[in-house]
């Protein structure tokens, strides 16, 4: 009993040693669990608070600062600027610039002070409906709250609300989950795939020998390279085909915009999961570890990309990491064009940050997979 308790202890300080020399593994397994339990402990928020909202207003008065304010002042909204007309605000709102916008009529100051009944436009990007959702209740609230208040002291039977705050959502009125959540999955899908497949393929070859006799064949090494990237690239885009087909067939998600814009853009994001998959297999010593690392990588894609809680909902440090993430990008091209039904012009901002990143993560991985191979 005591040689086999001997033997047991022996076995566990071999791994122990093992798992030490093992860095990789180990800062998995410790630092990367307490990174992201912080940063998604301060992202994670299903109260959506500091919507942009920017205001329309022909005839600015005390007044009508008076109710931007109280939108304010709520915590919901965040003042984002006065602007002119609906075609700004539609611009605005199409390259998810803002959230919401206020409008004034025109004559609110005079109908105000009379206390006559006056209408307000809220309208919202109901593109995410946890957000607009939030959005509608506290404008519905306030409109409540200033109504009872101008009629206070007069008879309540007939009662006609003075201030009608009307609330207008665009671009998914009904405000149907699977309008907003199917396109992001789709994101997130192709991601996952990409990088996984790539790293797989690269440290598979490592790991069998293989690699070795590519090598040694008349290829060169940019050529193996092109070789190993180009059948994940088909296979995903044959995943989006099909991803697609099911969107419309079986949730009725429709594609408002232009599908052949969508593949065009679709390419940028795919440079940039191919360049971190390729970055993961120069890391990784076997496929165990390459599979690790690219869940790793993936959590806080889904977590602070926007994919489900509003990143306007999370504090502004964390916003900053947010905007480091491609999949990011990639939900507001994807989104744009699938729910908003929006233009190259629109999404040309990010458009231009994922060919950015592209070229630069995948140019200094192949940079780092050369000098392994070498």
């Amino acid at each position: 009993m005591v040689i086999r308790t001997r033997r047991l202890f022996r076995m566990i300080w071999k791994e122990m040693v093992h798992l030490k020399r093992d860095r990789v593994s180990l800062t998995m397994m410790i630092a990367l669990p307490v990174v992201q339990l912080t940063l998604f402990g301060y992202a994670i928020n299903t109260e959506v608070k500091n919507l942009s909202l920017v205001v329309i207003d022909p005839n600015p008065s005390s007044d009508s600062r008076y109710i931007v304010e109280s939108f304010v002042n709520t915590g919901y909204f965040r003042f984002a600027g006065y602007i002119n007309c609906y075609d700004e605000l539609r611009l605005l709102l199409d390259e998810n610039k803002v959230r919401a916008g206020l409008v004034f009529p025109p004559d609110f100051k005079s109908r105000f002070r009379a206390n006559k009944s006056v209408s307000v436009q809220l309208i919202v990007d109901a593109t995410d409906p946890l957000a607009s959702r939030s959005a509608i209740a506290t404008a519905r609230a306030l409109g409540l709250h200033h109504s009872l208040r101008m009629k206070m002291g007069e008879s309540i039977a007939g009662f006609e609300m003075p201030l009608d705050i009307r609330v207008r959502g665009w671009y998914n009125p009904d405000m149907r989950s699977a309008d907003f959540m199917v396109p992001g999955l789709i994101g997130v899908i192709i991601q996952l795939i990409t990088v996984l497949v790539t790293a797989l393929s690269v440290v598979r070859e490592r790991e069998f020998g293989t690699m070795e006799q590519l090598l040694a064949s008349p290829l060169r090494r940019w050529e193996i390279v092109v070789g190993k990237l180009t059948p994940p690239l088909i296979t995903t885009y044959i995943i989006i085909t099909i991803s697609l087909l099911l969107a419309y067939f079986v949730f009725g998600v429709a594609i408002e915009g232009n599908i052949i814009l969508l593949y065009f853009l679709t390419f940028p994001f795919l440079l940039v999961a191919l360049g971190i998959g390729i970055f993961i297999s120069t890391i990784a010593k076997n496929q165990l570890q390459a599979m690790q690392m690219s869940f790793f990588f993936f959590l806080p894609s889904i977590m602070l990309s926007g994919f489900i809680f509003p990143i306007d909902a999370m504090p502004n440090v964390i916003r900053q990491i947010c905007y480091a993430i491609p999949l990011t990008y990639f939900l507001n091209i994807i989104r744009g064009i699938i729910v908003k039904g929006v233009g190259l012009y629109e999404l040309r901002l990010d458009t231009l940050v994922l060919l950015t990143m592209g070229v630069l993560v995948i140019t200094l991985s192949i940079m780092r997979m050369g000098k392994r191979l070498g």
